[in-house]
């Protein structure tokens, strides 16, 4: 069988290591970028940049988008220049973004209208499992359009589930996404803890990760933290991003989230002090603003 021709759309922290592994597994890839420079570095390696993310569509089967936020998948596709534009009948359009499930289900109708399909297959595992192609992807939509994607999720990641129909997809990144936050702040509290209480902080961490209390945010991001190493593997303010989806998905159906709201409210004091860029395992630092300690391990 011939393998599909690719369009990939949003080449940020997630993005370039996705379609670096779609190159790798052999695809011809198309590729579109806000910022074109960040179009280079894929062409060097193989891919063909486009105009426009309607020049992606018309000369892809499979388009995928991966940017920001709601808006920014909007605009991608159903935008001036976008997807719908130059969308051809029986391609596959897949969002790997982390929206609004309702926004998802909007778009995908309009995907429809063209003779297309849609899925939503937003994705865990940081800028490291992008790179790595070990991510997680929660997919919502049709069983035959999963099926038809499952060699191009395959090439960037490695637990590939069909949640639901369309918009479930979006839902359960929603719910990871609190499980990760939930995580950070036990971590920061456990780690600050540790400081305070005057064990090493190393030896702790090592003693914990691999037992019931490891998590793979404790394993990837405590490190991390003992070494005041705030690179991102997802940064704070697209997790603030992500999380006032939660909260309003959550108001929707009418579920109380206190500890993800408190969270969101501790990232919020470190966005007002210019902390947004930060990896979101900085949450610690709000922690450490209210106890007056700074967690050390040397």
């Amino acid at each position: 069988m011939t393998q599909p021709t690719v369009g990939y759309i949003g080449l940020g922290i997630m993005g370039r290591g996705m379609a670096h592994n779609l190159l790798k597994a052999g695809y011809t890839l198309n590729v579109w970028n806000r910022t074109a420079s960040r179009m280079d570095e894929l062409a060097s390696a193989g891919a063909t940049p486009r105009t426009s993310p309607a020049d992606v569509a018309a000369h892809s089967d499979i388009i995928i988008t991966c940017v920001s936020d709601t808006p920014d998948v909007v605009a991608v596709i159903a935008g001036a220049d976008g997807v719908l534009q130059g969308l051809r009948a029986g391609a596959l359009v897949i969002d790997m973004s982390t929206i609004s499930p309702q926004t998802t289900v909007d778009l995908a109708s309009q995907v429809r209208a063209k003779g297309a399909s849609m899925l939503d297959a937003p994705v865990s595992g940081g800028s490291e499992g992008a790179a790595k192609g070990t991510l997680s992807i929660m997919v919502g939509g049709d069983e035959a359009d999963f099926n038809r994607a499952l060699p191009v999720f395959q090439a960037m990641g490695k637990n590939i589930v069909l949640v639901g129909a369309q918009g479930a997809g979006q839902t359960v990144k929603l719910v990871n996404q609190i499980l990760v936050v939930g995580n950070a702040l036990a971590m920061s509290e456990a780690l600050l803890f540790a400081q305070a209480g005057g064990v090493d902080v190393t030896k702790a961490l090592a003693a914990v990760s691999g037992g019931a209390a490891g998590s793979w945010m404790l394993s990837n991001r405590g490190p991390q933290i003992l070494n005041r190493d705030w690179r991102p593997g997802f940064t704070i303010d697209l997790q603030q991003k992500d999380l006032r989806l939660v909260l309003a998905a959550a108001d929707d159906v009418g579920v109380p989230l206190p500890g993800t709201a408190l969270i969101f409210q501790l990232y919020r004091t470190l966005q007002q002090a210019g902390l947004g860029h930060e990896g979101n395992h900085a949450l610690v630092k709000a922690l450490e603003q209210l106890a007056r300690l700074e967690i050390n391990a040397k």
